[in-house]
């Protein structure tokens, strides 16, 4: 196995695109090194990008927030005015693993690793969040929700990695919440996720909504229908229950030990209403 640390995107990407054999990005390394260990991935080449300028940055960028591929969780819940405008992504980075993984684990690293399960991504599809990726042709935007095609599975192309992801500006009476339901207390793998992203008029209106759902389908999946099902009320039980039914119809789970097809589909409903709940607190809507 070969170990680089490139100076330069464009180094970075000449070398994952010139390795014939298996690569991997060493951001947080709180999968891969793992993955190594355990005998699931055996590289060719492990490139660690954490040198590369900017990659380890929270900059402010066009009223949002661009966030370095190698940004910490623990360095997000840090980030005053991150988490003023989007506490649902930051609660959702804040989830994986114990506070020793926080200091190490990033949401890019996350969404790469394509679990259908992961934390950090459902609150990013419904903030509208994009990568920014790099590769041997240059750089390119994707919206995070494309970025996953199947558990384990990116859309990325050979050579290309995500440098940082962008969340966009908001309306002062905006926000967004996270919720999940786990077996036990803490450091467990949710059965069932979901993300709220809201906007208010001033009177308490929602005038714009998303809502995503992770761990109840191969990928995280946006459920626009569950968006619509909020926009035009002011989150009355009727809306909720459409949003929840929307939710429902949504999801395409598997049985495991972990979680039945029934449950899973069920709580995902659950979790949207009580997420679409806090989210409209947040922004300024009395509940």
């Amino acid at each position: 196995m070969q170990y680089a640390k490139p100076k330069t995107v464009a180094e970075a990407a000449r070398l994952l695109k010139d390795e014939a054999g298996v690569t991997r990005i060493l951001a947080g390394g709180t999968d891969v090194l793992v993955q190594m260990k355990a005998g699931m991935v055996e590289p060719a080449l492990v490139v660690d990008i954490k040198g590369l300028p900017g990659i380890r940055e929270i900059v402010a960028e066009a009223g949002g927030y661009r966030i370095g591929a190698c940004v910490a969780g623990a360095e997000l819940g840090e980030h005053a005015g991150l988490k003023a405008l989007w506490p649902g992504v930051v609660e959702g980075a804040e989830l994986i693993g114990s506070t020793q993984v926080q200091g190490r684990c990033t949401q890019a690293g996350n969404l790469c690793n394509a679990s259908p399960a992961a934390d950090s991504v459902p609150a990013l599809v419904a903030a509208g969040a994009v990568a920014r990726v790099i590769g041997p042709d240059g750089v390119r935007d994707v919206a995070v929700s494309d970025v996953p095609v199947g558990p384990g599975k990116t859309s990325l192309k050979k050579g290309e990695f995500i440098a940082s992801i962008f969340v966009p500006a908001r309306p002062d009476r905006a926000s967004d919440a996270y919720l999940r339901f786990i077996p036990r207390t803490e450091m467990d793998i949710a059965v069932a996720s979901a993300a709220v992203s809201l906007e208010l008029d001033g009177v308490g209106m929602v005038t714009a909504a998303r809502v995503a759902l992770g761990a109840v389908a191969p990928t995280v999946r946006l459920v626009e229908a569950a968006g619509a099902a909020l926009v035009g009320t002011r989150l009355d039980e009727a809306a909720l229950d459409a949003l929840s039914a929307a939710c429902s119809a949504a999801c395409a789970p598997i049985d495991d030990k972990r979680g039945t097809i029934e449950f899973r589909t069920h709580i995902a409903g659950v979790l949207a209403k009580r997420a679409a709940r806090i989210a409209y607190t947040r922004a300024g809507g009395q509940a």
